[in-house]
């Protein structure tokens, strides 16, 4: 089994953060996410250092969609990240969090009236402009606001990163910014530029997530600095900022081969760099948006094991008290984990069963096949790399109330979301 950096076992208990396990189950209940604090930081860290000991001008904005709660983005407040959001709801905890409004980005695809309000209001760092629609408002709003506004221009480069369909984004079809090759950045950069209410910072595109490999983001990088020096050339278009996205992947399972984030960084600058040195252009600062990379593999979600259903020659099952209302991913894209039983992390593998969990839905399944010692009821199952899109997936599918989630390092723990009860199941219910 896989342990990351600061899991271990000790006394026939998984350890994370120097914290058992099973005393957090005990305490805080089940299910829990649990993440390993040290780790972000270390990867927060890894992916700042490789810019800096490079020279180059950047900006690392963890993408929130991962994992939002007030309680991460001050700690990537603590890092000297800046934040990227998709919705009002993230930027409204953002500034609750009292994140520097400056070092926020607002990326989407359908940002409503009253979010792009909200961003100009508060002076946010950029919005990540995505369509002609959006473009109209902001320039609209920022005129009735009297609000100059920093904006990067979201374009698909009509790259395919090699990654599931439905976390696809910068191929040329797809619901995600303006087209590239077809004209329509070429109309909105113009449209901008002629804006006496918007700043054009520059250019951005994501071209997917849990990428393996560096080749798309630098044909990416290679499209979009060949287009930017054609419109340098006609429009005097220098912008300042170039940013790649994120999608770097990481490791669920021994299938999975991740590259170090560094590699990513330094092949992403290459390619800009010897492309803007082609075309006599300055090199722009190069921003980044990792989520998965910064919080996945330090996420960890504890269950308590339940009943067992056996069928003779084909297949055990094994419930679980959580499932697909806090990891939908199973079910919506067949994601695959490894686990071990927290209680037993020291004990061979003599059974193979399959994770199901309590949803009344035949497809919560979250891992099929996983040998394991031999479960009981009260057992605590761990499964690992949950900290990205388990939390802020989560939903109340059966009025299943969501999970608490804790922090924990260097042998302390502390509470970050608390769980929620019945009650605030039904608070916005209306009694008739």
């Amino acid at each position: 089994m896989h342990l990351h950096e600061s899991a271990e076992i000790k006394n026939g208990c998984l350890m994370i953060g120097g914290v058992s396990t099973v005393d957090l189950a005990a305490q805080y209940g089940t299910p829990l996410y649990v993440y390993d604090t040290k780790l972000v930081r270390e990867r927060a860290r890894g992916f700042k250092e490789t810019f800096e000991s490079l020279g180059v001008k950047a900006e690392v904005a963890y993408a929130s969609k991962a994992f939002s709660c007030i309680g991460i983005f001050q700690l990537m407040d603590e890092e000297g990240l800046s934040l990227d959001v998709v919705s009002g709801g993230e930027l409204f905890t953002a500034l609750k969090a009292g994140f520097p409004p400056g070092r926020i980005h607002f990326n989407g695809n359908n940002k409503s009236r009253e979010e792009l309000t909200m961003a100009i209001e508060h002076k946010i760092g950029c919005i990540v402009v995505d369509n002609f629609y959006e473009l109209e408002l902001v320039s609209e709003l920022s005129r009735s606001l009297e609000e100059a506004t920093k904006v990067l221009l979201r374009v698909t480069p009509g790259i395919e990163a090699h990654t599931h369909d439905y976390i696809l984004t910068g191929q040329e079809d797809s619901k995600f910014g303006f087209d590239l090759e077809n004209g329509q950045a070429e109309k909105a950069m113009k449209s901008a530029m002629d804006s006496e209410t918007i700043e054009l910072l520059g250019l951005h595109c994501h071209i997917g997530s849990q990428i393996f490999e560096t080749t798309g983001f630098i044909l990416a990088a290679r499209k979009i600095i060949e287009k930017v020096a054609r419109w340098h050339s006609q429009y005097s278009f220098d912008p300042k900022v170039i940013n790649l996205g994120g999608g770097f992947g990481i490791r669920y399972t021994k299938d999975d081969d991740p590259i170090p984030p560094a590699r990513y960084v330094k092949e992403m600058i290459a390619a800009v760099q010897e492309e803007v040195e082609k075309y006599s252009l300055e090199m722009p600062e190069i921003w980044i948006e990792p989520g998965r990379s910064l919080v996945g593999d330090a996420g960890t979600s504890l269950y308590t094991m339940g009943s067992q259903k056996e069928v003779p020659g084909v297949r055990k099952y094994v419930a679980v008290d959580g499932g697909m209302s806090d990891n939908i991913r199973p079910a919506l894209y067949k994601a695959k984990y490894e686990a071990i039983i927290a209680n037993k992390a020291d004990r061979m593998c003599e059974d193979t069963v399959s994770i199901a969990g309590k949803c009344c839905e035949s497809g919560d399944m979250l891992i099929w096949d996983l040998p394991l010692p031999v479960p009981e009821a009260g057992d605590i199952l761990a499964v690992f790399c949950t900290g990205a899109y388990g939390y802020s997936m989560a939903n109340n599918y059966n009025r299943i109330p969501r999970p608490a989630v804790v922090f924990v390092e260097e042998g302390e723990a502390r509470l970050a979301v608390r769980r929620e009860t019945y009650e605030d199941l039904i608070t916005h219910d209306v009694k008739f």
